[in-house]
């Protein structure tokens, strides 16, 4: 008799259980109360019964960012009353603690508290709406990330992303409410400045620091050069931005400077569209990380291919897609992130942690990121910026950077132009670093910047943006939007959405 499941197995029935949860939050929730997915079922001759195996999943049409951008009231969950009324679940709730109680059960669940948006670099920005219990299930979210984390109650911390309604700072918060840890929320640099920032740190003493890659890097460079002293430094989590192995390394050098001794650097991933965050559980020196911490639980992470829409199998890559089981407020179904991960999906023993569970690995990039250039006798060229970010943040000796595009001139008729800004630490070793660059960007793009520009690190947050946008500008395109098209053959660049 077989008394234990494979991972195969146990991955199966995992996904079953959560096409039923699914068919119930279906037929209860999204189908009578939000707009579009109520007339996107009916135009697709499609109901929650239909949904009987993982599979049937691929007969959910996609939901997109521009599905979104058309009307994001009608992806809001409205609860009709005469629907309510008559569930059993409601005639039961009334039944045991009357019409009052149940009246306000149902404000709990489905009056939005909190909005947060998209931040609308690449479109308009977003808005998404949380009621009581999405708030509930962002707290459950904002636990598992402080448990996966490794971090401890006793434990300080200190958020230093910006005030703003962005799931980043809000989630955040909501992880020292579920967890029960100490925390404080600084704001960033726009609300207390850098030296704000570096102030608090030394007054509280936190053992943890939360935010964006870029702007941790820039407290920490100035905390070395400020001869300040943070030896119980034990853990930064980073979010809003990907963290690629280079920017852990400095990270990690930094601290030590600062007196810190072994430092965990762990990544988190999250889009607004979720709701929530997933984080990686801290890594050995020289591990690779074994993926982010997933809550099947609370929602569906799908990988697809993303020319067919096809879903892909367990340690395939493809582009991410996410699905909730229980929000309130806002609510999207099979979301199209544009997210896309070399790794995929896996289930089993974590080999850091030792959790079991499901997890999302490999390198994750965005579409977005991903240009059309025109350089030299090429029309047209595709160039992917996720890769060259890689480059630059692997260079020991770079501090900073960033990559700018422009026409030559300024004319938009002329060639594309890439232009590297950075700073170094050392000023004698620029011409190393220079040759550094160059061979990389050839190997890996095969590319050649047209120019690197050395900087100071107060000009180089100047011009990231450090403390005055919100996430700080790595990429800038300052091309025209709308070149004319008068006269087609000498060739446009255009952002490939």
């Amino acid at each position: 008799m077989k008394t234990h499941l494979s991972y195969p197995e146990i991955l199966t029935e995992l996904e079953h259980r959560q096409v039923r949860q699914l068919r119930h939050y279906l037929k209860s929730r999204v189908i009578p109360f939000s707009a579009h997915y109520r007339k996107m079922f009916a135009e697709a001759g499609l109901t929650p019964d239909d949904l009987r195996t993982p599979s049937d999943m691929g007969k959910i049409p996609f939901t997109s960012k521009l599905d979104l951008i058309s009307n994001p009231r009608e992806f809001v969950l409205i609860p009709d009353e005469t629907v309510l009324r008559h569930q059993p679940a409601t005639i039961w709730h009334a039944v045991r603690h009357g019409k009052a109680a149940t009246k306000a059960a149902f404000e709990h669940e489905f009056r939005p508290l909190l909005m947060t948006s998209t931040t609308g670099r690449s479109s308009q920005p977003v808005p998404f709406l949380y009621t009581a219990h999405d708030l509930e299930i962002l707290t459950i979210a904002g636990r598992r990330v402080m448990e996966n984390g490794g971090t401890q109650i006793d434990w300080r911390h200190a958020n230093l992303f910006p005030f703003a309604p962005h799931l980043a700072f809000w989630q955040a918060h909501y992880c020292s409410v579920g967890f029960g840890a100490f925390m404080v929320g600084t704001g960033g640099g726009k609300s207390m400045g850098t030296e704000g920032n570096i102030a608090l740190i030394d007054k509280v003493k936190p053992e943890v620091l939360i935010g964006m890659p870029t702007f941790l890097y820039h407290i920490l460079t100035l905390a070395v050069a400020g001869d300040h002293h943070w030896p119980q430094l034990r853990i930064l989590v980073l979010g809003g931005e990907k963290v690629p192995p280079g920017m852990r390394r400095k990270l990690r050098a930094l601290c030590a400077e600062l007196g810190a001794g072994k430092v965990s650097v762990v990544a988190t991933y999250a889009f607004t569209e979720a709701k929530m965050a997933w984080i990686e559980c801290p890594t050995p020196d020289g591990a690779e990380p074994s993926g982010y911490h997933l809550s099947p639980d609370l929602g569906i992470m799908e990988i697809i291919d993303p020319v067919t829409g096809e879903i892909m199998g367990p340690n395939q890559p493809g582009e991410i897609v996410y699905t909730p089981l229980d929000a309130r407020g806002t609510v999207v179904l099979r979301y199209r992130t544009g997210d896309r991960t070399d790794g995929g999906l896996v289930y089993g023993v974590c080999p850091h942690c030792g959790r079991e569970g499901l997890r999302l690995t490999g390198n994750i990039s965005r579409v977005s990121e991903i240009r059309q250039m025109r350089f030299d006798k090429l029309k047209g060229t595709l160039v992917d910026f996720n890769s060259l970010e890689h480059v630059l943040d692997d260079i020991d000796g770079i501090g900073s950077w960033q990559i700018e595009l422009r026409k030559a001139n300024d004319d938009p008729f002329e060639q594309d132009q890439l232009i590297v800004h950075a700073s170094s630490g050392n000023d004698s070793k620029r011409a190393e670093l220079e040759h550094a660059i160059l061979t990389r960007f050839i190997t890996t793009a095969e590319l050649r910047p047209n120019r690197i520009e050395w900087h100071d690190n107060e000009t180089m947050s100047q011009l990231q943006g450090v403390g005055r946008v919100l996430k700080e500008e790595k990429l800038v395109d300052h091309r025209p939007s709308n070149p004319p098209q008068s006269n087609p053959d000498r060739g446009t660049a255009a952002l490939t959405k």
